[in-house]
């Protein structure tokens, strides 16, 4: 994606805040190492104990990547907090095949704050008004991201609107460290053109943690990822597992990612809802010339 100056916007501007998170992005490669889907619950409180994952378990995970690359373009929401009361929420689809995603996105908070990142509103009090704070258009690609205003009172899907953008509308910047963007990454990583080894997911750490009831289905399994190579349980920084945590169904279809965040209490969350076979991605900010 080209990559030009930024102009102003709440999550156009971004600093380097955690050197880690380079690392914990690396973890989404499974062979190489979704607030807002429908409610969900533990199925019982009779749940045994997480374990290792079973060979047909590490099976389905392995496959999960695979499945998203072949459903292409697969409709997604990330839903990020970024401290201060502050949150993300992406809406959008992605195309793992040319590992390129168009979407919307909305920052909320008490009103007062002074942006996604560094916010001076403190969570939990009462004494400011949550709002929107800033909306807009946003695409993004192995590389980093592009945003572009939002018409307002445009009601057509996203993709299509940002087919209307030209390339000189887009404000383009490479990764940071912030939360949103490590969010980003991980939904732009997760597909892939073949499985994992489910050997290697195995060995590696995943573990099952319970059986969950999803979008009408009672066979989600809740997996925590393999951790990153020479590292072991109750040594990592938190001193637990994975941060990363896979919701995946009998078929191998993932429907929900959770990634937990340095310093901040809610994790982000990835939500996988099916190929949306209307999407078309814009050509224009990653066109040439």
């Amino acid at each position: 994606m080209a990559r030009k100056k930024q102009t102003a916007g709440r999550i156009a501007r971004r600093t380097p805040r955690r050197s880690l998170w380079a690392g914990l992005v690396a973890v989404v490669v499974f062979g190489a190492a979704a607030a807002g889907v429908a409610a969900w619950w533990v199925l019982s409180d009779d749940t045994p104990a997480e374990r290792p994952v079973t060979t047909e378990e590490a099976s389905r995970l392995a496959l999960s990547r695979l499945d998203l690359y072949q459903a292409s373009p697969v409709a997604v929401r990330l839903f990020v907090d970024e401290g201060g009361g502050v949150r993300v929420a992406v809406k959008g689809v992605v195309d793992y095949r040319t590992r390129r995603a168009v979407g919307s996105y909305t920052i909320t908070g008490a009103s007062g704050a002074s942006g996604a990142s560094g916010a001076s509103a403190v969570p939990g009090t009462t004494t400011a008004t949550a709002g929107t704070l800033d909306r807009g258009l946003i695409v993004w690609d192995a590389g980093g991201l592009g945003l572009a205003p939002g018409p307002q009172g445009d009601v057509d899907p996203p993709w299509s609107r940002a087919e209307r953008v030209p390339r000189s509308g887009w404000s383009p910047r490479s990764y940071t460290a912030d939360p949103l963007d490590a969010g980003l990454q991980l939904m732009i990583g997760l597909g892939a053109d073949r499985p994992d080894n489910p050997l290697l997911l195995a060995q590696s750490g995943a573990r099952w943690l319970g059986r969950e009831h999803m979008n009408g289905r009672d066979d989600y399994d809740r997996i925590a990822g393999p951790r990153a190579r020479g590292a072991r349980p109750g040594t990592g920084p938190d001193d637990g597992p994975s941060p990363l945590t896979y919701w995946v169904d009998g078929d191998g279809r993932l429907a929900k990612v959770t990634m937990r965040m340095p310093g901040l209490g809610t994790p982000a969350t990835l939500e996988f809802l099916g190929r949306d076979a209307r999407a078309k991605l814009p050509e224009a900010p990653w066109a040439t010339g």
